[in-house]
């Protein structure tokens, strides 16, 4: 692993001011990016998605330049065909407490090297929900504890992801993917006011299968549609296009407050160990697509 923290590399063990923002109360966001023959995919949506997370916590646009120093720095010694780049930018020192106090933000970069995607993949149905009205809405925040808990319950379960409704019930996305169904020829992904992050790849899915020809609906879509689609994909930057061969769906959980949460009206089914009609067209045109430039 390659790790930049403002203005130095400084390995691995590096570290951060012990009050910073970041670490006491989670105030700032990120990005995730793939890198493929040691140069960074899409990065100026990835730029202008962390401005606008962080517009949505009050802090100070990314500095392009300033970013750009840790992303030359990590990715200087080559050897990365195939890698995950994240960059940070948190409020900087801070006290113990919410309150912000003024001064400069960190930056903080770092690449590894990533293993090949399989073709298919499984993923659990959790109780837990997005709040599709929070202040988090939307916003790739490093505040992550949740999407822990819910990672943790799939893996130990034997699935990579975890999918999640909102408070109303409806599908939201995993807690590092969005999320298509497929039914006959349409491709549906929940839309924006349904909560989930405006996904790097999940923008570039809707807009290059609409302009191959296929239908794709932006829609909010009951949970249940889980049951009844042809295909289930998940999408991410590191992922592109993984096609679900196995949902699966979490027992009821106690919360801490007591209160009882289960997933209403969902069972566990196969879709097949191979990707789906519909999915492997996706996957071709997003790779045609993804070849003909580094920055769509």
């Amino acid at each position: 692993m390659r790790v930049w923290v403002d203005g130095a590399l400084v390995g691995p063990e590096g570290s951060v001011p012990a009050l910073d923002h970041g670490i006491t109360v989670g105030d700032g966001v990120f990005e995730t990016c793939k890198v493929v023959d040691g140069e960074v995919f899409a990065l100026t949506r990835h730029h202008d998605r962390m401005d606008r997370s962080l517009a949505a916590l009050g802090l100070e646009p990314l500095d392009r330049d300033r970013v750009g120093e840790g992303i030359a720095a990590v990715l200087a010694e080559g050897g990365m065909p195939f890698g995950r780049l994240r960059y940070t930018v948190t409020a900087g020192l801070g006290p113990l407490g919410s309150d912000r106090v003024p001064g400069a933000a960190t930056y903080v970069v770092t690449a590894v090297e990533q293993d090949p995607i399989p073709a298919t993949t499984s993923a659990l149905v959790v109780p837990w929900v997005r709040n599709e009205r929070g202040a988090l809405t939307g916003v790739k925040s490093t505040s992550y504890a949740e999407n822990v808990v819910a990672l943790a319950a799939a893996k130990a379960r034997g699935h990579s992801e975890a999918i999640l409704a909102n408070t109303a019930g409806m599908l939201c996305e995993g807690t590092g993917t969005n999320v298509f169904v497929v039914t006959g020829d349409t491709v549906r992904t929940p839309d924006l006011g349904s909560g989930p992050l405006a996904g790097v790849t999940r923008g570039l899915v809707v807009e290059w299968l609409r302009e191959d020809g296929v239908d794709v609906v932006e829609e909010a879509l009951p949970l249940s549609v889980l049951a009844e689609a042809d295909e289930i994909w998940l999408s991410s930057s590191i992922r592109d296009i993984t096609a679900l061969h196995r949902l699966d769906v979490h027992d009821p959980v106690l919360l801490a407050s007591g209160q009882e949460l289960a997933v209403p009206g969902l069972t566990p089914r196969d879709l097949g160990e191979q990707p789906g009609p519909m999915a492997q067209r996706a996957l071709r045109v997003f790779a045609e697509r993804a070849a003909r430039t580094l920055d769509p």
